[in-house]
């Protein structure tokens, strides 16, 4: 099984202009313009992407037709509503290749990283592992001498929940360096006999990097440490099922719904089922309980043992539409797609010397997207001449303000895609970038 980059040679072919068209005619923002009538281009889908109308439709058909609270009461619309909030979870299931007892709903993947996390703090706690395996219980208990293994690629929502839970525990945090070029130092040299938990990206949302993943867990699988993956970058363009296999190595993983083509306030965490049966819960209320009483109480099973309260059922149906609607196209091809943007794009940066591309120069390397830099030009600056045009573009440090600081940069400007970006859209923002010369007095 290929753990690393999952789809280094992508054999599968891109999608057709024909079909690029129809994608595009599937996402009713991308038809508007911005700033006084100009075409809307959306290179900004690693902060969120646009939404398919059969994710709207799947939200609007359920609050019409379907709205109840989820898992409560005992009539028709309770039923509906509770059978279409548990199919989105066998949806998500079929996605990664799971089981759905394995899935947890979440807010977004920065709150199932902090689930993850918490669950180390809260072990502490007396009587927190009652009924664990030993095996588990000794997994999730963190002290002195401890280690925890992130990388200095991580966005902040995977690394300041980890800096917290080794305040709070008295383990050390430990981290694997990114080379001038954007990949991963040797993680043997960090990963070792104290490491209780590695917690790794799977696509850089800077330097779009993809991890290759198989000497992160075969380091950590020599320690006995806990592998998770944020693949919150590489889900909406890559098949990441192999994550979940028996044999990856890969106890957890978090995506999150907003970039995944579906809505906002909606995330995914997938755990082996006997680490969700070992972990303590993040959050404590109605659902999450098997029997309360007024001395105490006990937990439901996962994966209601983690999704306390009335759960945003809407957004799991129009989630489950996202997939359904990336399923259909094809992953493979979808990344094949992400590919030919990735090389286009590279390309015609290259042919710009006064731009500076951050991270691999190998296409195969990278998924989604290229963060840049011109010498003598903020990033907000660039990212401002690009928006009067109607490109749209992220600017600053991403929310990985170390990484930046790693390669001495305040800043970068960010170009990312989505299944529905077309290489004229690339051109487009090519020709836009040509302006910051020309403005900004750099030397062509």
């Amino acid at each position: 099984m290929t753990m690393g980059r999952l789809h280094a040679s992508v054999p599968a072919e891109g999608l057709t202009g024909e079909e690029l068209a129809a994608v595009r005619g599937d996402f009713p923002l991308l038809s508007r313009t911005v700033r006084e009538g100009r075409p809307l281009v959306y290179l900004d889908s690693g902060a969120t992407s646009q939404k398919p109308r059969v994710v709207l439709d799947a939200e609007r058909e359920f609050y019409e037709r379907h709205n109840a609270a989820v898992h409560r009461g005992a009539h028709q619309l309770a039923e509906e509503a509770t059978e279409a909030f548990e199919g989105a979870r066998e949806t998500v299931a079929r996605f990664l290749g799971a089981q759905s007892g394995e899935i947890v709903f979440t807010k977004n993947g920065t709150e199932g990283l902090n689930l993850l996390a918490y669950a180390f703090s809260n072990a502490a706690a007396p009587g927190a592992l009652d009924g664990a395996p030993q095996e588990w219980a000794d997994r999730l208990r963190l002290g002195p001498g401890d280690e925890v293994v992130v990388t200095e690629m991580e966005h902040h929502a995977n690394l300041v929940p980890w800096q917290e839970v080794c305040r709070r525990t008295g383990a050390t945090l430990r981290w694997i360096g990114v080379t001038d070029d954007g990949y991963l130092t040797d993680p043997a040299e960090v990963i070792g006999e104290r490491t209780k938990v590695v917690s790794v990206t799977h696509v850089s949302n800077v330097l779009g990097t993809l991890v290759d993943l198989e000497p992160v867990v075969a380091a950590a699988r020599a320690a006995g440490a806990l592998v998770f993956v944020d693949a919150c970058q590489s889900a909406p363009h890559l098949d990441i099922s192999a994550l979940t296999a028996p044999d990856s190595g890969v106890d957890a993983l978090v995506f999150t719904g907003h970039k995944t083509l579906g809505p906002s306030g909606i995330g995914v965490l997938w755990a082996r089922r006997g680490l969700l049966e070992a972990m303590p819960p993040f959050l404590t209320g109605g659902s999450m309980i098997e029997i309360v009483r007024m001395e105490g109480s006990t937990w439901a099973p996962p994966p209601q043992k983690f999704e306390a309260g009335v759960p945003m059922a809407a957004q799991a149906v129009g989630l489950a539409a996202a997939l359904d609607y990336l399923t259909e196209l094809g992953l493979d091809r979808v990344h094949a797609h992400d590919q030919a943007l990735m090389r286009h794009t590279l390309q015609v940066l290259a042919e710009r010397p006064w731009v500076q591309v951050i991270g691999p120069a190998e296409p195969a390397d990278r998924v989604g997207a290229v963060s840049f830099t011109v010498e003598g030009v903020h990033p907000h600056d660039v990212g401002q001449i690009l928006d009067d045009s109607g490109i749209a573009v992220r600017t600053g440090h991403h929310c990985a303000w170390p990484l930046h600081r790693r390669l001495r940069l305040a800043a970068t400007t960010r170009a990312s895609f989505g299944v529905y970006t077309t290489p004229e859209e690339i051109d487009a923002f090519a020709t836009a970038l040509d302006r910051v010369p020309d403005v900004f007095g750099v030397a062509g």
